[in-house]
Parts: structure tokens; sequence; C-alpha cells
């Protein structure tokens, strides 16, 4: 008899991200705050008679080994149950490639659904094994509550991640410009701002929280990705001097981009600019959860 479990799978953004020089395995360091936010994606699993996991997405296409094949692979192979194949139904919230962890996002969701749906509570290492298999986002997402929220201190590869208590005051408008950077592209042009001696000053790792609690107006968190991205491709910058111009406490590109958030210290206020911002911008009010 078929099953179906629904679920949610939240964006998050980093509060800082520093990246350091690539490391001997081919990966770098990084120092971030991870929050997730109230803007999600639906995942629908439903199983099936055949073996192994099936995607669709109506609003784009999926390589056929994507995040959420790779967990299931990754699941069934380290459980000793016999696993069902599974269809899933992905509805996109979470803009594709925009730096807010969509894929990594919904694949701890769907692992969550297989635990459930075979019964089973994966221990901590084995949720580090399925994200190690999937991508390293997805390490924060696996140690996110029962609901997929959470916040963290993320290091190394991003496999490090420390749970912190998250703030819910904070009200953020999320702009999506019309660019498109992938990951490997956003490390090259750091790597090669590296070779040419430009480090940022950032907040020591051991910082980050005490910056993250005071008021945003008050925060050096830098991302290490904002300079060599926006260099590039200009509407980053446009779209951070467009919240700034509008006296957001804050305003940084999330992850490697190319989403752009402003910090506001209202809903009203947000909502706001979110009515200035709209006619230029594709745009949306979030709050952290």
């Amino acid at each position: 008899m078929e099953r179906e479990i629904s679920g949610c799978a939240y964006a998050k953004v980093n509060f800082g991200l520093r990246v350091l020089p690539g490391r001997a395995d081919g990966f770098h360091g990084i120092e971030s705050i991870f929050q997730t936010v109230d803007l999600y994606d639906e995942l629908t699993l439903t199983t099936t008679a055949d073996k192994g996991c099936i995607v669709h997405c109506s609003s784009m296409e999926l390589p056929e080994n994507n995040t959420l094949t790779k967990a299931y692979n990754a699941f069934c192979k380290i459980v000793s149950c016999e696993v069902p194949g599974v269809r899933v139904e992905l509805k996109k919230g979470i803009p594709s490639g925009g730096g807010l962890g969509g894929g990594s996002s919904d694949a701890a969701a769907l692992t969550r659904m297989l635990e459930g749906l075979c019964n089973v509570r994966l221990s901590d290492s084995e949720l580090d094994y399925v994200a190690a298999e999937t991508g390293s986002d997805v390490f924060f997402f696996m140690h996110c509550d029962v609901k997929g929220r959470g916040c963290a201190l993320v290091s190394g590869r991003g496999e490090n991640v420390k749970k912190i208590h998250g703030r819910e005051d904070l009200f953020l408008i999320l702009i999506f410009p019309e660019v498109s950077s992938s990951t490997k592209e956003a490390y090259a042009l750091v790597d090669e701002a590296f070779s040419r001696g430009k480090f940022l000053v950032s907040p020591e790792f051991d910082e980050l929280e005490l910056v993250y609690r005071r008021p945003p107006e008050n925060w050096t968190f830098i991302n290490t990705f904002t300079p060599v991205i926006s260099a590039k491709y200009k509407d980053i910058g446009r779209a951070i001097e467009a919240l700034r111009a509008l006296d957001c406490d804050y305003a940084e590109m999330s992850g490697s981009g190319s989403t752009v958030f402003g910090i506001f210290s209202s809903r009203q206020e947000a909502e706001s600019a979110l009515k200035k911002l709209a006619g230029s911008w594709n745009c949306k009010l979030a709050r952290t959860v």
C-alpha cells in the first residue's frame, strides 16, 4: 500500500561568512552563523513498488543525481532495514542557486521523512555520514530541530555544527538579483583574491555569537564572497545599496550568492521597505525561525 508524507525544508541565511584558504583535501574552511528563515520548499513523498528515489519538480529541471537522490542513497547504506522506493514531488519556494541552502535543506528534510517512514532514528554520526555524502551545507540542516529550523556556529567545511539559541526578532528583506553564479566559480574568485593578498578583516570565530547578540546595526560580520562576486555581477552590489538606502540595520549577501538580505528593526519597517523595492527587484519578506 502506498504511503504519503509531506514536509517543509526551510532556507538559511549566513550571518557572516569567512572563507579560509583552500585545504589539502580540496575544500575550504568556513566560519559562519547559519540560521533558518521562514522561506521554504515543500516536499511530498510517496512510496513506490520500485526501488530508488525519483524526484519531480515542475518549476525546474533537476539533475538525475541531485541532493535528494544522494541523501536517499546514503540513507539506504546506513540503515539496516529495507527502505522502500519513493517518489518526491518538490515544490520550490527557495530560489535555486541563491546561497540560501535550498537543495541542502531538501536533502535533510527527506532524511527526516525517511526516518519516519522506516521508523528509525539516525544517530548524529549517521546523520553526518548522510551529509558528507550529499553536500557541505547539509550538515547544518541535519542538526536542526524536528521541523528543520535552527541556528548554529558552523566551521570546518561545514561539518562542525555547534547549535546556539536563534534570534526570532529579525525581519529580513531578501532580494533575488537575476544573477547565476556557481559555488565553484565563487570559490575560484576568492582563491584569486587570496593570491593577490586580498583578505577581509573579520571577527574571530569565538566572537561570532557575541556579535550576533548585538543590535544588527552594530554587527561587524563580513562575507568573503561579497567583494569578488559583486565585482563581477554588479546587480548584487546595487541590491545591497538599495537596502542601505532604505536605512536597514545591516545588509549583506548570503552564502556564495546571489541572494542579498537586509535586516530591519521591525516588521512594519520591513514591509514598508518591501513596497518601495518591489517595483525594481524580485524580493520577499522573511523572518528568522
